[in-house]
């Protein structure tokens, strides 16, 4: 594939620069009584630079018409710098090469070029040394716009390739920076407000008799408490997982469609699934909810990685009297040995809302992940 990306705008003014260049090497090449730049000659190079114009959009096609109409140019009789007029076929070869990695392309333009300089060079000299230099600039005509197009395709990939790496090596250390602080909020805060909540709990249960407004205080603390606590796991969420979206964090109808769409790409893979799905998320917080979608996407990918299609998969998100329950069923085949860091990070998310996960091979050679999450996200982790 040709690359046509659009460039900077100079670059799209650089291919229209032989329309003003062009005519300057011929009329700088006319000399009345001497010389003159015969008219076909005229009208063939400025159709090169016209055609040349377009190369940012056809550059195989343009290379090959450039290489046409620099045959008869070649076989006319030019002086001085006219003569230059046919190379912009070479210049349009660079360009080729420059910008695709398919051989194939490379050498119809190659082929292309290097016919047009024998059939414009050959007979030119009539004596045995004179074949001799029609070969030699036969080679160097081709060959080094063939080798400079490499360079620069050479250079333009390895421009591209620091520059991803760049942007891997930054994308890299801010995951770690956001997981730093996820770890830190979980370690510290998390755990002194789920101790509060419990503590508060305690005291609650042992002043319940004594008065009333004390109760109703500490009421108060815990649900206050309560609510930090949850807005601090939904800022752990954010911080772990920044490529879901605000919407998808916080709007059960997207969690939803999520869902669906996922249970449709495995269909899509070719396995037969069947599904039963609560739509009602309304219980769950928003942490829950990101845990939710996350659990079922990894779920779904590692049965198109390692199921068996032979095998139905079973899928179910149900409510039970305190939480959602999800649970896919799939056939075990292929299934890898042991836990991989995909199960490893499962774990994690449900453990940070506050639920459970269960992963492994039933006695019917099925394998099931199994997870529970809390209608609340106030439970203590």
């Amino acid at each position: 594939m040709i690359d046509n990306r659009a460039h900077h705008p100079w670059r799209g003014l650089l291919r229209w620069l032989p329309l003003v260049v062009i005519p300057v090497l011929l009329l700088a090449s006319t000399y009345p009584g001497q010389f003159r730049v015969p008219p076909h000659y005229w009208v063939l190079a400025m159709t090169a630079a016209v055609v040349f114009g377009a190369g940012a959009r056809w550059p195989l096609a343009v290379s090959l018409v450039l290489s046409a109409l620099a045959v008869p140019m070649l076989r006319t009789d030019a002086w001085g710098v006219s003569g230059l007029a046919p190379y912009l076929g070479a210049v349009a070869l660079v360009d080729v090469v420059a910008r695709t990695h398919r051989w194939s392309i490379v050498v119809v333009a190659t082929g292309g070029w290097a016919a047009a300089v024998a059939l414009g060079r050959v007979g030119v000299h009539d004596n045995s040394i004179g074949r001799a230099s029609t070969l030699v600039e036969a080679a160097a005509y081709v060959g080094l716009p063939l080798l400079l197009g490499l360079y620069l395709r050479g250079q333009r990939d390895l421009a591209r390739n620091l520059r991803q790496r760049a942007d891997e090596a930054q994308a890299r250390t801010r995951l770690d920076e956001r997981a730093a602080m996820a770890r830190e909020l979980h370690d510290v805060v998390a755990h002194h407000m789920a101790s509060i909540i419990l503590r508060i709990s305690v005291a609650e249960h042992v002043v319940r008799e004594q008065d009333p407004r004390v109760t109703a205080v500490l009421d108060d603390v815990r649900g206050t408490a309560a609510d930090a606590l949850a807005d601090i796991r939904r800022l752990l969420a954010a911080l772990r997982d920044p490529s879901l979206g605000t919407v998808a964090l916080v709007d059960t109808e997207a969690v939803a469609t999520e869902v669906e769409a996922a249970l449709t790409r495995a269909r899509a893979a070719g396995f037969t699934v069947e599904a039963v799905v609560d739509a009602e998320l309304g219980g769950l917080d928003a942490i829950s909810r990101l845990t939710l979608l996350r659990l079922v996407q990894e779920s779904l990918t590692n049965v198109m990685k390692h199921a068996d299609r032979g095998v139905p998969v079973w899928f179910r998100i149900a409510r039970d009297t305190d939480g959602i329950t999800v649970e896919i069923v799939s056939g075990a085949r292929a299934h890898p040995a042991g836990p991989g860091h995909g199960i490893v990070g499962m774990r994690e998310r449900a453990e940070l809302a506050g639920g459970t996960l269960t992963v492994g091979a039933d006695h019917d050679a099925t394998w099931t992940v199994r997870a529970w999450l809390p209608d609340s996200a106030t439970e203590v982790s």
